[in-house]
């Protein structure tokens, strides 16, 4: 059934971060996990007429959003990470993954899910050169202020510097135009919605921002 789930979250992203969720329990599962996945099931078959929306656009603008969760797993507290790219108004890649390291703070696990948006914008970009679009400096939209700060301060400090060298690379792109990391309020996060639980009022919310919307077909 995961693997089925899985499957569907290529145009589902409103289901990304419950599927991931549940897919980390696939070599030990029990009963409590069989019924969290039987109520995906029971929401996709609520809302059979929902999908993504490609509206025309006059823009075609790349935007990433990228957020993490602070020690969302409750068994090895290591955080998630979640990311969405738009081209103008349209979602064309999504992304929810548990860290591999435990952070030490919000900003460490903000910044290294900055990181990995950052990778993944660049192949979008790489990607696009070579149907002759380009694009100059994109923006990262993160709503952590000293995790923005830290993409622009290569100063090591006794809170980061057993940050792993990696996840720095961020700082070079910063450095050279490549990319900025911009503010935005968690209320306007879209990604929030890949790195935990949400009301319903905000996942429905951020559903219908991320272009799920309802598709009458008749």
């Amino acid at each position: 059934m995961i693997g089925s789930l899985l499957y569907l979250t290529a145009s589902r992203p409103d289901i990304m971060f419950a599927v991931c969720l549940r897919a980390r329990f696939q070599s030990c599962p029990k009963e409590s996990h069989l019924i969290a996945v039987k109520r995906i099931f029971r929401y996709l078959k609520e809302i059979m007429d929902f999908g993504l929306w490609y509206p025309k656009s006059s823009t075609f603008d790349l935007i990433s959003y990228s957020d993490a969760d602070f020690a969302g797993c409750k068994i090895d507290r290591k955080s998630t990470s979640g990311m969405c790219h738009f081209l103008g108004n349209c979602l064309v890649s999504w992304f929810s993954k548990k860290q591999n390291s435990i952070s030490l703070s919000t900003a460490e696990a903000e910044y290294i899910a900055a990181r990995n948006c950052c990778a993944q914008l660049l192949w979008m970009k790489h990607t696009m050169k070579d149907f002759g679009v380009f694009f100059d400096c994109v923006p990262i939209k993160c709503d952590n202020i000293s995790a923005i700060n830290l993409t622009k301060n290569p100063v090591m400090h006794s809170r980061t510097k057993h940050i792993d060298v990696k996840h720095h690379f961020i700082r070079d792109l910063v450095c050279k135009k490549e990319i900025r990391v911009d503010f935005v309020p968690t209320s306007d996060q879209l990604a929030d919605i890949f790195t935990k639980p949400v009301t319903l009022d905000r996942f429905e919310s951020l559903r219908k921002c991320l272009g799920i919307l309802q598709i009458n077909l008749a």
